[in-house]
């Protein structure tokens, strides 16, 4: 449903927009930047193509209950610090990113998996859970495994 919508408000022409930030600007899934002497006075996203907003915005909030994927994990991970509309946003651009590169390099939907950024850098991982494991009370000495 939601990448025939992206076709009809879109296209799958990708070379009017140079990268997919343009994109992702123009259908209005980014924050604006509204400062005046150095003092930021909003940060509520941009007018964009309100069809292709509220359908990336379903779709985000449909992809955040499918079960072992990167959109869920993505979700989590960005709610429970910034809140569940801003991490619904960023859901909503991923997938209108996704859906670039595939209609610009005409590649098939790859789902990077729900432990995409625990592969990438796991010590970042170990030293999180062990500051969490330290603000419990607990004494941690990280090692790697033999």
């Amino acid at each position: 449903m939601i990448a025939r919508v992206i076709v009809a408000e879109v296209g799958i022409d990708m070379t009017r927009f140079p990268t997919h930030r343009y994109l992702v600007s123009w259908a209005g899934l980014c924050p604006r930047l509204d400062e005046s002497a150095g003092r930021s006075r909003s940060r509520h996203i941009r007018k964009g193509n309100p069809w292709l907003k509220v359908d990336l915005t379903q779709a985000a909030m449909a992809a955040r209950k499918t079960k072992n994927s990167y959109l869920r994990a993505q979700f989590n991970r960005l709610a429970t610090s910034r809140g569940v509309k801003k991490a619904v946003i960023a859901v909503a651009a991923s997938i209108l990113t996704s859906a670039y590169f595939i209609l610009r390099d005409d590649v098939v939907y790859r789902d990077l998996g729900p432990d995409h950024l625990d592969r990438r850098d796991p010590g970042k991982v170990a030293r999180r859970l062990a500051k969490r494991i330290e603000a419990l009370g607990f004494s941690v000495d990280l090692r790697p495994a033999a």
